[in-house]
């Protein structure tokens, strides 16, 4: 069953969207929530659609369900706030862009944590990296019930973290830390939903921080090449060399916090305050 594990701090009228990745929770987003709240940000870590249960509860949605629960959050949030800004990891970083791409009257800046559009890390199995074939799998109907079970470093560098997170995911607590792995066909629509968002990355026209593990097990630096080379916007890059794919609760998170922060409250000093969106 599904545990709706979202959480809210309020702040001032600047608010952070943050959106977690595949499989995983937003618990994974709460440590940046905190430090961003603390800087002076309200925070809405929302919960994508089909997380927080078990694989089956995933298997019932698709990539579409994920951006529109995405999108229904950014619709309420904005109303609640002067500026919105949106950040999120793995997946969630390419779901932040297309929304950005999609509305970009409403998005101010965008963090990309970690962005996956490619399972190409150090760890990836050999037959990982040819997960970009998933789609024709999933047209074919192969694969259905098979899964990609997450294996060490479990993308943290930080042995005590990693252990307690793993100690969670594996013991069977998916609100917490996730699921233990991915789900054949939901790797599939991750897959055709960051070809959608690649195509549309030179609309993104917001400023993006765009923060990656140089040594990334996940996803290579790569990814974040990608965005920085693709999207139309300012980019600020910050390359983390002490962490692993999940840079927002692995060794550097304060730096990453720090950053956003700074680079957040930078665009927000740019604008007039204003009043609250109308309903």
């Amino acid at each position: 069953m599904i545990q709706n594990v979202e959480f809210r701090f309020e702040g001032g009228r600047s608010g952070v969207l943050l959106i977690h990745g595949l499989t995983g929770t937003p618990a994974e987003m709460r440590l940046v929530g905190k430090g961003l709240n603390r800087a002076g940000f309200s925070v809405y870590g929302m919960q994508l659609a089909g997380h927080c249960g078990d694989a089956d509860d995933l298997l019932k949605t698709d990539w579409l369900d994920w951006y529109a629960s995405v999108k229904a959050a950014a619709e309420l949030y904005r109303k609640e706030v002067d500026h919105l800004f949106v950040a999120g990891l793995s997946m969630g970083a390419v779901l932040a862009l297309k929304l950005a791409a999609d509305h970009p009257e409403w998005v101010k800046g965008v963090g990309v944590y970690g962005a996956t559009f490619r399972y190409d890390g150090w760890a990836t199995p050999w037959y990982g990296k040819f997960s970009f074939m998933l789609p024709l799998f999933q047209k074919l109907g192969i694969g259905k019930k098979w899964m990609v079970h997450e294996n060490e470093p479990y993308g943290l560098r930080d042995e005590r973290i990693r252990a307690q997170i793993s100690s969670l995911m594996l013991g069977g607590d998916s609100a917490a830390a996730g699921l233990p792995g991915n789900p054949w066909p939901s790797l599939a629509e991750m897959y055709k939903m960051a070809a959608v968002v690649r195509r549309d990355l030179p609309k993104v026209t917001a400023p993006c921080l765009v923060a990656h593990a140089t040594e990334d097990d996940i996803a290579s630096v790569d990814n974040a090449w990608l965005v920085e080379r693709a999207v139309s916007g300012p980019v600020e890059m910050l390359l983390l060399e002490d962490s692993y794919h999940m840079i927002t609760i692995d060794r550097e998170r304060r730096v990453l916090v720090d950053r956003s922060a700074e680079f957040f409250g930078k665009i927000a000093d740019t604008y007039e305050p204003v009043a609250r969106a109308a309903a």
